[in-house]
């Protein structure tokens, strides 16, 4: 591919990430050459490194990036719900993390897929800023719990259960599909809800 962009700079950057996103996502952190996101790009392979340092250094800035959008984001939504009560607060975040996950299913495929191919410092780093929002959803549900409005064994395992399915969702989705966004947010909120929610209720 002939050169097409200069090799500073922060639309540089950004190429790369965009590149580099199609190319994990398609081929695999591990098949994925530094030659080949070079070409993709447009730019020498030496210019790469005015920018990353090594393949994982990229794969660690996607994820972090990804992250640090989720929770830009989720504090959105936080700041709208806050004041609501645990069942209002429970179906508003099914709803954002359903969304969310549809509209970024590469950034999400890749962070969950290709976590193991980070070094122990940025694993760890990524593992903590996942579990700081489980946390979220655990003190919903947790909220809930007090109030009467919902019964589980055990609020970790549940909100892991919950994460799990609702996650899933950007490896069937399909935007153009027999079912619209709205519909699988509501399919999914009525399933969580009745699977909270107390026995004598």
């Amino acid at each position: 591919m002939a050169r097409t962009i200069g090799s500073h700079g922060p639309k540089t950057m950004e190429a790369i990430r965009k590149a580099g996103l199609k190319l994990i996502y398609e081929h695999g952190f591990e098949a994925m050459s530094l030659r080949q996101l070079a070409s993709e790009v447009g730019i020498q392979v030496g210019s790469l490194y005015n920018h990353i340092t090594t393949k994982e250094d990229l794969l660690y800035d996607l994820i972090k990036v990804h992250m640090d959008e989720l929770f830009r984001q989720f504090a959105e939504i936080r700041a709208e719900t806050d004041h609501l009560e645990p069942v209002e607060r429970l179906k508003a975040f099914i709803a954002f993390h359903v969304t969310y996950h549809i509209l970024r299913k590469r950034e999400v495929f890749i962070g969950y897929s290709e976590l193991r191919s980070l070094e122990p410092n940025h694993y760890e780093e990524i593992v903590a800023l996942r579990r700081q929002y489980e946390r979220h959803l655990i003190q919903i549900l947790r909220e809930g719990e007090s109030l009467g409005l919902f019964r589980f064994g055990d609020a970790s395992v549940a909100a892991y259960g919950i994460l799990t399915m609702l996650t899933g969702v950007c490896t069937w989705f399909r935007p153009h599909g027999r079912l619209t966004k709205e519909q699988v947010i509501a399919t999914y909120s009525d399933m969580v809800l009745t699977g909270l929610a107390p026995q004598n209720r």
